[in-house]
């Protein structure tokens, strides 16, 4: 019975710096995608609204918007889309698709 109490301590702190370090690697990772975000140049081109897709997280129902997009080269990009601009995607619209990295700028419909 004592064994288990002097390796409680243990396996407490090491669950403690793994969650530690996921949630860590996370706001690096997040960190790191904003910063090539910004040195990216800004690039519009002609492109259709493929697909779009939601994603739903945590018990607080937090949802996450993306749309995918097609260049005339095939050639396809999935981008997170704003909560507040993903109302006016419709798929099979076609028009110029501004993004700066992985960031979506702005579609305007054509």
């Amino acid at each position: 019975m004592g064994f288990m109490f002097d390796v409680f301590p243990v396996i407490f702190f090491l669950m403690f710096a793994l969650v530690f370090g996921m949630i860590l690697s996370t706001v690096i990772r997040s960190a790191g995608q904003t910063r090539k975000d910004n040195n990216s140049p800004r690039v519009t081109a002609e492109a259709t609204v493929v697909t779009r897709r939601t994603q739903v997280r945590g018990d607080h129902a937090h949802t996450t918007y993306y749309a995918t997009f097609q260049f005339a080269s095939g050639d396809r990009l999935e981008l997170q889309i704003p909560q507040d601009k993903v109302g006016y995607l419709v798929e099979g619209d076609r028009g110029k698709l501004t993004f700066q990295g992985l960031r979506f700028v702005s579609f305007e419909r054509s």
